[in-house]
């Protein structure tokens, strides 16, 4: 069943119990008082009727007539109080009875006390009302009024009969009003489950355009917030998808050269009588294509690390002891290029991964060696918040500069392959700059050098 159905019929069974137990307790009301009214009414009918004929027997010394004449005489003073309602009794017998009904024991005491006793009794279908009291303190009268008060009844059941109608009706009326609102209040979470549906089936664009201000619109909102946040999310997965697919691509396009370049190279060897001079060259090639294939894989697995957050440690670290580290890594090779580097660091210590860190200068120096002459200087600078590689070599084309942290993208395509370069170093170092909240700045003029900032969040 619906929500909409459930909470309708809930509300109807509400109310019909509200409106059947309210009804029960108005006609009981009813009836009630309207017994007590009677009762009140015909008691003072008796009072009054019993007082003026006490006072009319006394006076008139009805003892002295005979049993016929006394018999005549009590007819003729009933008739004159109430015709057909009213049992006069003397020592516990009924003398006179105007009545169409028997009482069961005359001799009953509450017929004679000194105030009206009244009750009500059922007879049949018949209900009866009795009210009796002592006719006087001489005489031992008793008088009892009968009426017939079943029409009271029958208007109590109309009452009821019309209040069963009438609340069935208003129920009824009821019923297709909530049903109507109901349905029209919950009908946004109709349109809910349909967005969820097309979510559900792909299209993450759906949103609840109507938001009604009530605990529905709540839901909804969010939802449509739910809803933007997968939408983004799965856009920034494919983002990253499409770029790691890329990335494929090119290290399997990088990786088909060296491994040609060592086929070729290993089958003259193998099916080809060489000289020395030619075995050697090959030999070479052979060798210096596999430290090629070495760094691509070693710079792939860091950039494959770099994806998983959960490896990143940052720590206190003084800034000065990594410029070191990193020169001293690469120490070797700037002497075997005659290269020196200047280091001037006044960054104090920072919270980052060192060997992340240490990973990204390696890489600048590394790229701005490769760019420099013989004999050239680089220097590694750190002031404030900005740490920086500056060289004095070839520079890059300004229309590059938008391109040279993409994986994989080289500006020099020919001093890249004779220098044995991927593509990568900047790719990873524009990573590691990203997982510590920085950013790369990269300045650089053809024929005057380039410099490579990273920029720290003040």
């Amino acid at each position: 069943m619906k929500l909409w159905k459930k909470l309708s019929l809930l509300t109807v069974i509400t109310l019909s119990a509200a409106m059947g137990g309210f009804g029960a307790v108005a006609v009981r009301g009813t009836l009630i008082y309207n017994q007590d009214k009677t009762l009140e009414n015909y008691a003072q009918q008796v009072n009054l009727t019993a007082y003026s004929l006490g006072r009319e027997l006394e006076e008139g010394e009805i003892e002295k007539y005979s049993p016929s004449a006394k018999r005549s005489y009590l007819s003729f003073l009933l008739r004159r109080y109430g015709i057909s309602r009213y049992i006069l009794i003397e020592k516990n017998e009924v003398v006179y009875n105007q009545t169409p009904f028997e009482i069961v024991d005359p001799s009953d005491g509450r017929w004679g006390q000194e105030d009206v006793f009244s009750t009500i009794q059922k007879s049949g279908k018949q209900y009866l009302l009795l009210a009796a009291r002592k006719v006087s303190e001489v005489l031992d009268y008793k008088l009892v009024l009968v009426q017939d008060i079943t029409s009271l009844y029958q208007d109590i059941r109309r009452q009821a009969v019309w209040y069963f109608l009438a609340g069935f009706g208003v129920t009824l009326l009821a019923v297709l009003f909530i049903f109507g609102m109901t349905r029209r209040l919950l009908s946004p979470l109709k349109e809910l489950q349909s967005a969820a549906e097309d979510i559900s089936g792909g299209n993450l664009k759906r949103r609840i355009l109507q938001l009604p201000a009530d605990e529905v619109g709540a839901v909804a909102c969010a939802f449509n917030q739910m809803a933007e946040r997968m939408d983004r999310q799965v856009s920034e997965l494919s983002l990253e998808s499409e770029r790691r697919r890329q990335m494929l691509g090119s290290l399997a396009h990088e990786l088909k050269t060296p491994m040609t370049s060592l086929i070729g190279y290993a089958d003259a060897l193998l099916h080809v009588k060489l000289g020395r001079r030619q075995q050697e060259k090959a030999l070479r090639h052979i060798y210096e294509e596999s430290r090629r294939l070495e760094r691509l894989s070693g710079k792939l697995m860091s950039l494959i690390g770099l994806y998983d957050n959960d490896s990143i440690k940052k720590q206190e670290t003084d800034m000065e002891e990594l410029f070191r580290e990193a020169a001293f890594l690469e120490g070797p090779q700037l002497r075997a290029r005659g290269i020196k580097l200047e280091i001037s660091c006044d960054m104090g210590r920072y919270r980052v991964d060192r060997d992340l860190m240490v990973s990204l200068l390696v890489n600048l120096i590394d790229n701005a060696l490769r760019a420099s002459r013989e004999g050239g200087l680089i220097r590694l600078v750190g002031k404030d918040t900005i740490l920086s590689v500056q060289d004095e070599g070839t520079g890059i084309p300004e229309e590059e500069l938008e391109h040279i942290t993409e994986a994989f993208y080289v500006a020099d395509k020919a001093r890249s392959r004779r220098e044995g370069g991927a593509g990568l170093g900047l790719f990873l170092c524009s990573r590691i700059a990203e997982l510590h909240g920085a950013r790369l700045r990269i300045k650089s003029r053809l024929g005057e050098g380039t410099e490579v900032s990273l920029i720290f969040p003040a």
